[in-house]
């Protein structure tokens, strides 16, 4: 499936390849842990729907703007094409919500977090991930906001009262390119003597944020081609969270109406 190829939405793109292995390994995760109807706020480029429809019953995957392959679609699939918050959907409609890499880009992020609320059933869960924090090496105008676990914790304890806090880290081979692209952010802010990134309203510097990303991502891959292209699923891991993760993976479910209902 071909998406969209900006810097925000990860694509198969071998300079992408150090966030899309990270990624697609939260798919593979969230595919052990879901089950029925699967809602999906947040379509991006589509490498997820592969990995999830294959354990849904039936999954509606939603976005702000259309892709390319809508008319591609497993037979269990949906694709429908909304902003949210709201949801576009009855109360207890689904029994999983995953989200991945949205939410930071959401300014009522309180509400949306009451609406997957809402449409989930008694005991469904919601697996949604974000980037750390700490973790980020810059600020990213494309983001409201990044959250630490505590803060994302604290809002999804407004509406949820079990949740688990686990985080996606990499190895020696990941924090290799990790740091050349800790690097190469450096030389790049080095010229940003006024502190520009942080003064300027964020719409202002998204489209330069975006070409710089995009640009940077493409001379690590020329630069160190083997250290980039290398990196595989396997190279990250889902653990406890700590502050070097690069991002939360957070399980939330909601209050069953039996214990037999529960996932945990």
């Amino acid at each position: 499936m071909k998406g969209i190829q900006t810097a925000e939405r990860v694509s198969r793109d071998a300079s992408d390849n150090f966030v899309f292995q990270r990624s697609l390994l939260a798919y593979v995760e969230a595919a052990k842990r879901i089950r029925g109807d699967v809602l999906e706020i947040g379509t991006g480029s589509g490498y997820g729907i592969e990995v999830i429809a294959p354990h849904a019953r039936r999954y509606t995957t939603l976005d702000k703007q259309m892709p390319r392959f809508a008319d591609e679609l497993p037979d269990n699939v949906e694709f429908l094409q909304s902003v949210v918050p709201p949801l576009p959907f009855a109360a207890e409609s689904f029994d999983c919500v995953i989200t991945f890499q949205v939410i930071e880009h959401i300014r009522r992020d309180v509400e949306l977090v009451r609406e997957i609320h809402r449409v989930l059933r008694p005991g469904g869960r919601l697996i949604l991930t974000t980037p750390n924090a700490p973790a980020s090496l810059t600020r990213n105008p494309w983001h409201v906001r990044e959250y630490r676990a505590d803060e994302l914790r604290n809002l999804l304890a407004s509406c949820f009262g079990r949740i688990e806090m686990l985080g996606i880290a990499g190895n020696e081979r990941v924090a290799a390119y990790y740091e050349r692209n800790r690097e190469s952010v450096r030389r790049l802010l080095r010229w940003d003597v006024l502190d520009l990134q942080h003064r300027l309203p964020r719409q202002l510097l998204q489209l330069p944020y975006d070409l710089l990303n995009r640009r940077n991502r493409r001379r690590l891959l020329h630069d160190a081609p083997d250290a980039t292209a290398s990196i595989r699923m396997e190279d990250y891991r889902l653990g406890p969270v700590t502050e070097g993760c690069f991002d939360l993976f957070f399980v939330a479910e909601k209050e069953a109406e039996s214990s037999a209902q529960a996932f945990f």
